[in-house]
């Protein structure tokens, strides 16, 4: 930086502790980002060094097995999928219709309030509360099938949509109000201004919120617990009301087992894991880059 000779010393100290501060910033920022990545890299080599012995196409095409030679993540994979679609199906459109509403054409009243702080506080509680509120309605008051993707679906869209909510809130929101004040001035109605212009604009934010949803449900355990899909199911699911396990309870079932066998096992479904969630937040990318318009 130029330092002109009319520029008193108490100016030329401010100006140095500023670019002190600034370099300082940026070291514990670089430094933060590396430990990160150190932790996940130390994570890959060590799933990479017990589990890629393991990966071959029987394991990928097999089910669970109490022999680790033959037990396989198809069956597992095919149920996260079936679930993560019913998930997909339930939460996105009523979660980002929810924030349609609640940030376009809710009025501004105590029961409004009411419900912004319900939906807040929703996606602060355990997971496990939710596998409950499953347990008590889905299984044992509307009797659907336990163990099954769409119980699973259905318990994970109540976990994921208010997360949705609030993203899709925050994206509406961040729309500029000139977009509607033009679409006003052409003579465009305020579901035509919403749909047509503001929900396009802010798309790209409610997939973000979207893939940050979907990834906390396609790890989650502790709720699919709860509604009993911990149950051993050696052949893959038919259809969203067939019997069916997920990857993150595969890996924490086989992590159980006194078998040695299934330690490179649960090293191999944790890759295939990873490597699922890479796929299922590459594709979301994709799309929220797709749909991005820049104003």
């Amino acid at each position: 930086m130029s330092n002109p000779h009319w520029q008193s010393a108490a100016a030329q100290k401010r100006i140095a502790k500023r670019n002190a501060a600034e370099r300082r910033f940026k070291a514990i920022g670089l430094g933060a980002i590396v430990l990160s990545l150190a932790f996940l890299a130390l994570l890959l080599v060590i799933m990479l060094k017990n589990g890629l012995g393991g990966l071959d196409w029987s394991f990928l095409t097999g089910s669970d097995s109490t022999d680790a030679d033959i037990a396989g993540v198809w069956g597992a994979t095919k149920g996260s999928l079936l679930t993560m679609f019913v998930t997909l199906v339930l939460a996105f459109p009523l979660g980002v219709l929810a924030a349609i509403y609640l940030e376009e054409f809710a009025p501004r009243n105590r029961w409004i309030d009411l419900v912004e702080v319900s939906i807040n506080n929703l996606a602060a509680v355990p997971s496990i509360i939710f596998g409950l509120l499953g347990l008590a309605v889905f299984v044992n008051t509307a009797h659907l099938p336990r163990s099954s993707p769409v119980v699973g679906g259905l318990t994970l869209a109540l976990m994921t949509m208010p997360v949705i909510v609030i993203s899709g809130r925050n994206a509406i929101k961040a729309v500029p109000p000139s977009i509607r004040e033009a679409a006003y001035g052409i003579g465009a109605s305020k579901v035509q201004t919403t749909f047509h212009h503001v929900l396009p604009l802010a798309l790209p934010g409610i997939l973000t919120g979207t893939i940050i949803g979907m990834a906390r449900a396609l790890g989650e355990t502790a709720p699919l617990l709860m509604i009993g899909m911990r149950a051993f199911v050696a052949t893959p699911p038919g259809g969203i009301t067939d019997p069916s396990s997920v990857l993150p309870m595969q890996i924490f079932l086989w992590s159980d087992e006194i078998d040695k066998g299934f330690v490179q096992n649960t090293s191999a479904a944790i890759i295939v894991l990873l490597l699922f969630l890479l796929a299922m937040n590459g594709l979301a990318i994709y799309l929220r880059n797709k749909f991005e318009v820049r104003w």
